[in-house]
């Protein structure tokens, strides 16, 4: 008798399976899933029901934040790749996804090599200094030093006009 029966419940637990993986494929976030993502960029996420708990492998890779309504913002912070865990109360997960970062792209990057060193440009429609990832660190802590003077100066200026 179970040798009619064996194939048969095999089959039907085969089939519940699919039908399982196609339910869960649903909703947005499934285990194995690869997120691509570029650096200093921002995408947003539908999490699974009863999300308690996110966890980045690397959070010099990427960043989340939650949101209401069951979204999540992750940022690109650094190139590679990394993992992140959604959990339930129980500990349960209910997503495990590879978090990829990559190099930005678009027609207004440009990328200067003088020898070893490496100056990034955004180009729309002038060029002016980018600060990525990678570049000489001359060039990174001098761009950096001026963009967080012009910000200081920017929130002095907004101070003193709130007074």
């Amino acid at each position: 008798m179970s040798g009619v029966f064996g194939p048969r419940k095999r089959a039907l637990s085969g089939l519940f399976a699919c039908t399982l993986c196609a339910a869960l494929g649903g909703i947005g976030t499934a285990r194995g899933e690869t997120f691509d993502i570029r650096i200093d960029q921002a995408r947003i996420m539908k999490l699974p029901e009863k999300v308690a708990t996110i966890v980045i492998g690397n959070p010099l890779i990427a960043d989340a934040t939650l949101q209401a309504g069951g979204l999540m913002v992750i940022t690109g912070k650094g190139y590679g790749s990394t993992n992140m865990l959604v959990l339930d109360r129980s500990g349960r997960v209910l997503a495990d996804t590879t978090v990829r970062v990559m190099s930005p792209k678009g027609a207004d990057l440009l990328t200067v090599y003088k020898g070893v060193d490496r100056e990034s440009y955004s180009c729309s429609p002038e060029c002016a200094e980018r600060i990525t990832l990678g570049d000489s660190s001359t060039y990174f802590g001098r761009a950096m030093a001026e963009s967080t003077a012009r910000t200081g100066a920017g929130q002095s200026a907004g101070s003193a006009a709130q007074r």
